[in-house]
């Protein structure tokens, strides 16, 4: 994989990228104040207190990697597959709205970044930018595969043409985000009364700035999601009007992990939506391994939340998940410098992830196994998984 080489030059040394937290400080000086004029921003904020947004990063602390030595490392490959097709390494930018707000070219810098690493991408329901545009953008540097992020709405024909048009343009899977029957209670928001910036549309939905600059986003949210949605209505009616995978999105339990088998899901995404619905469940990495028990194989395992680096990222394919996705670092490399910072910040997490493996004796994902970790315990020990 030939990229940018992670230390990035400057006469400040301060202003030096060398990992994914220096992304994010260079971004908040440059994002528009409304949208991130402190930590309590859109992008960065979480629901009420915002314990489940601290601890998705946090809880990998707990962690400890169990590093092997004198192992030939020297043809050490990260790829792997997704939705069928070979990836670099197991990471792409997850389903996150309003992209715009960072860079005008939003989504489209985010596709195109995302083809020249060799990853896959998600698109928002509340993209600003519609589904052709976003596969196009990303068509015309290289192959990419992306999913399609979908709610359920009151409105199923809208539903239903909005999935035609994925599949038509060549998308590979929808991303049911199946834990938000209603938002979560999100302080800043309100006392912010976040609305989407001027002259931003969300396409997909066919709604242009003034319709959704007219209500606060939790009104506009409340009136177009469907909250009776449920299992037995939801899944059948998604096999019967698509062919592409579906993907259940917003699981934390072995519980809905069992219940995506049984409705003969193609797979699942361990995520709590980013800490911004319901406060206090537990950090994905401390739900992935039930789920990922539950699963016992019969269905593929994905994972979100607070993943910041690519130690991060071996950890959680150490404890079962096969692929990893990223939101609030979309939206950062994209404030720093558009598409170039995506590609920085993807790089980033290569070059880290790429170490960690050879450090770790890996040459491949398939050596990443519980056998790499230890979890710490209070009476001192380091305990094996």
């Amino acid at each position: 994989m030939a990229g940018k080489p992670v230390p990035t030059p400057s006469k400040n040394p301060g202003d030096r990228i060398l990992c994914i937290d220096d992304i994010r400080k260079q971004a908040l000086k440059k994002l528009p104040k409304g949208v991130a004029a402190s930590p309590k921003d859109f992008i960065n904020s979480g629901a009420t207190e915002e314990l489940t947004i601290r601890e998705n990063t946090t809880a990998y602390n707990k962690y400890r990697i169990r590093s092997r030595v004198l192992v030939d490392v020297s043809k050490a490959d990260t790829s792997t597959t997704c939705f069928g097709q070979k990836v670099s390494f197991p990471l792409g930018c997850s389903p996150a709205g309003i992209q715009a707000m960072a860079h005008p070219d939003g989504e489209l810098a985010t596709s195109r970044a995302c083809a020249k690493i060799g990853l896959t991408m998600a698109i928002s329901s509340f993209a600003n930018y519609g589904i052709k545009d976003i596969r196009e953008a990303g068509l015309s540097v290289g192959p990419i595969k992306h999913a399609m992020q979908m709610y359920t709405l009151k409105n199923q024909e809208m539903e239903e043409s909005i999935i035609q048009e994925a599949e038509a343009r060549g998308c590979s899977a929808i991303f049911l985000t199946a834990d938000s029957p209603v938002l979560g209670v999100r302080y800043s928001e309100w006392r912010n009364d976040f609305r989407t910036p001027d002259g931003l549309g969300f396409p997909i939905l066919g709604w242009d700035s003034e319709r959704i600059r007219r209500q606060t986003h939790d009104d506009s949210f409340t009136n177009f999601n469907d909250d009776s949605h449920n299992w037995t209505r939801d899944i059948p009616w998604l096999r019967s009007v698509t062919k592409m995978e579906i993907w259940i999105k917003g699981v934390v339990t072995a519980e809905d992990t069992l219940k995506a088998v049984e409705m003969g899901c193609d797979g699942i995404v361990v995520s709590n939506h980013g800490g911004r619905q319901l406060d206090g469940v537990p950090a994905t990495i401390d739900a992935l391994p039930e789920c990922v028990a539950a699963a016992a194989g019969r269905l593929r395992i994905h994972v979100d939340g607070g993943i910041r680096s690519g130690t991060d990222l071996f950890k959680a394919l150490a404890l079962g998940a096969e692929y990893c996705w990223v939101g609030r670092p979309t939206f950062w490399g994209l404030a720093y410098n558009g598409q170039e910072g995506v590609e920085m910040m993807l790089e980033t997490y290569y070059q880290e992830f790429k170490r960690c493996m050879q450090l770790c004796g890996c040459n491949s994902i398939k050596d990443i196994t519980p056998a790499c970790l230890g979890v710490v315990r209070s009476d001192g020990p380091l305990a094996r998984l």
